[in-house]
């Protein structure tokens, strides 16, 4: 299925709470994208809120959406 290997991993700041448990983050390079949380984020309950900073992983398919894999 997936590879690990395809995905872009960059840093990014959460602007926005969106319904869904999804959020509008602003990457480094200034592109406004959408994201999900990752499910061991959900497992364990990471909660996350505006200005937190974020790593988030981008397929090369679609760079518009994004999974939040760490906050730091």
């Amino acid at each position: 299925m997936g590879n690990k290997t395809d995905v872009i991993v960059v840093k990014g700041t959460i602007d926005e709470l969106l319904p869904g448990a999804t959020f509008r983050v602003i990457l480094e390079n200034e592109l406004e994208i959408i994201a999900h949380l990752s499910g061991k984020m959900r497992m364990n309950r990471i909660k996350l809120g505006v200005g937190d900073e974020v790593k988030v992983e981008l397929t090369p398919y679609d760079l518009s959406k994004g999974r939040i894999t760490y906050r730091f």
